[in-house]
C-alpha cells in the first residue's frame, strides 16, 4: 500500500507539474515606450516557463520560452518602440522558443508573468529601463539673478496609461484615453497663464507606477499635483465628479514611511537637517509637514469641487479623503479629481465630448487660480503684486496700504525720488 501510495503522490506531482507549465501559444505582442523605459508584453495561452539574459555589441534580450510556439510574425512597425529596434523569432532547444530583441541602447531588463484581468488572459511581461542618463532638462548651472522670480509648477498626472487601460465604459470608452484628454487641455490653458508652467506626468500611452508618479513630481520641483481619472461602479446609475485629498490615516502612514528612509526626510520639511534630532522629534516635523499639506490639499480641493459643480453633477458635496498613493507626497499640496463616471453610459458620453473636456479642464483652471490666490508662494512671479498709480497717490500712502515699509517699495522699484506719474505700475514687495 505505501508503495501504491507514493506512485499516486509521484503522479499528482507530475500532473500539477505539467498543468503549471503547459505547452503556451504566443498569440502576439505590445509594446509601450516610456521616456526612459520600454514595456513589452507577450499575450500568451498559459503560463510559460522562461528565462532572459542580456548581450551586447549589438546590444540585445535574448528571451528563451519552455514548450511554447508563436502564433503569428512578430514583426512590422508596431512591434518598433522606445529601445526596440526589431524582434527575431526561433525554435529553442525542440520544443521551445526564442525570442530576440535587438535594441538601441543599454538596458537593465526585468520580466515578470501576470495572471487573467478583466480583458486580458496569461501575459509574460518584459521591462526594459535605460541605463543612460534620462532625458531631462539641461543640469547647467544658471547664475541666479537679482529679484529672479520663478514660474509656479503644476504636476499634471493622466491616469493608468500602456497596458494598463484603467475603467471601461458601456461603448468601450477607456479610462486612460479620457483622462489624458483632459489633461492635455489642462496643461495648454495652465501654460497660457502668466506666471505657471505646466509638467505633465504621464506625456504618452505608457504605465508609470504611483510611487514613480510623486518622484516625477517632485523632480520638478511642482507646487502642486493634480491626478485625473474617470470612476466606475457596477451600478450603471452611479454619477457624479468626485474631488480626494489624502485621509489622515493615510498621512499617518506615510510619516512612518518617510521616517523609515530619514536619509531623504529633510527634504520633506523645508531642507531642515535631522541628523541632530531624535526619531520622535523627526517623527514629529514629518507629522506636521503631512498634516500641513493634507490641509492645504483640502483647501485646493475645495476650491476646484466648486468649479466643477458648475460643469457636472457632483458625486460627494464634500473634498473625499482617502490613502491614494498618488496623493502621499509630503511637500506638495495634491488632489485627485474623478471626473465622472465613466461606466454611466450618460456620463460616458459626456467624457468622450471635447466641448465638456473644455470645460472640465477650465474648471479644475479656475479652482487652482483660486488657490493660488489665497495661498502665495514666495519668490514666484504670482506673488509678485503690481499697483497702477492713481492721481493723487504717493510712496507712503502705497506702501501703508500694501503693509510694506517705504524702503522696500523704493527698493523694489529702484526709485530715488518720491515723484510719481499716474498710470506707472509699482511692483509691490512681499510683505
Amino acid at each position: 500500500m505505501k508503495t501504491t501510495g507514493k506512485i499516486i503522490i509521484t503522479l499528482l506531482l507530475l500532473s500539477l507539474s505539467s498543468y503549471t507549465w503547459a505547452s503556451s501559444v504566443v498569440r502576439d505582442a505590445r509594446l509601450w515606450a516610456a521616456p526612459d523605459s520600454t514595456r513589452i508584453v507577450f499575450d500568451i495561452s498559459a503560463p510559460v516557463e522562461h528565462s532572459l539574459f542580456t548581450l551586447k555589441k549589438p546590444n540585445r534580450i535574448v528571451i528563451d520560452m519552455q514548450q511554447a510556439k508563436l502564433l503569428k510574425s512578430l514583426s512590422g512597425s508596431q512591434y518598433v518602440k522606445g529601445v526596440v529596434k526589431t524582434i527575431r523569432t526561433g525554435k529553442h532547444e525542440k520544443t521551445g522558443l526564442r525570442i530576440v530583441l535587438d535594441l538601441s541602447a543599454d538596458v537593465k531588463a526585468k520580466s515578470f508573468l501576470l495572471k487573467p484581468h478583466l480583458n486580458y488572459g496569461h501575459r509574460l511581461v518584459i521591462d526594459l529601463q535605460n541605463k543612460g542618463k534620462a532625458k531631462g532638462r539641461s543640469e547647467k548651472k544658471v547664475k541666479k539673478k537679482k529679484n529672479l522670480r520663478r514660474d509656479l509648477v503644476i504636476a499634471i498626472d493622466a491616469g493608468h496609461g500602456g497596458e494598463d487601460p484603467g475603467a471601461s465604459g458601456h461603448r468601450g470608452t477607456r479610462e486612460k484615453d479620457v483622462v489624458m484628454a483632459i489633461a492635455r487641455r489642462l496643461e495648454r490653458m495652465i501654460s497660457q497663464q502668466r506666471g505657471m508652467r505646466a509638467v505633465m506626468v504621464r506625456k504618452g500611452d505608457y504605465y508609470i507606477g504611483l510611487r514613480k508618479r510623486v518622484k516625477i513630481a517632485r523632480q520638478h520641483k511642482a507646487d502642486m499635483f493634480i491626478s485625473i481619472h474617470a470612476d466606475a461602479f457596477k451600478d450603471k446609475r452611479a454619477r457624479g465628479t468626485s474631488v480626494f485629498a489624502l485621509s489622515q490615516h493615510g498621512a499617518s502612514t506615510e510619516t512612518a514611511r518617510w521616517l523609515a528612509e530619514s536619509e531623504n526626510a529633510s527634504d520633506f520639511i523645508g531642507g531642515v537637517s535631522l541628523e541632530d534630532k531624535d526619531d520622535l522629534l523627526t517623527s514629529v516635523l514629518l507629522d506636521l509637514s503631512m498634516n500641513g499639506k493634507v490641509e492645504a490639499s483640502l483647501e485646493l480641493g475645495s476650491y476646484v469641487l466648486s468649479e466643477l459643480k458648475n460643469v457636472n453633477r457632483v458625486h460627494k458635496a464634500k473634498v473625499g479623503q482617502a490613502g491614494f498613493a498618488v496623493l502621499k507626497s509630503p511637500d506638495i499640496p495634491s488632489i485627485l479629481v474623478e471626473t465622472a463616471f465613466i461606466s454611466n453610459p450618460q456620463e460616458e458620453k459626456k467624457l468622450l465630448n471635447p466641448r465638456h473636456q473644455e470645460r472640465m479642464a477650465r474648471s479644475i483652471m479656475r479652482g487652482v487660480k483660486t488657490y493660488f490666490t489665497h495661498n502665495m508662494v514666495p519668490g514666484t512671479m504670482l506673488a509678485q503684486r503690481r499697483h497702477v498709480i492713481s492721481k493723487g497717490e504717493n510712496l507712503s500712502v502705497i506702501a501703508d496700504q500694501y503693509k510694506v515699509s517705504l524702503h522696500s517699495l523704493r527698493k523694489e522699484n529702484r526709485l530715488n525720488k518720491s515723484t510719481l506719474r499716474v498710470g506707472d505700475v509699482l511692483l509691490i514687495p512681499e510683505g
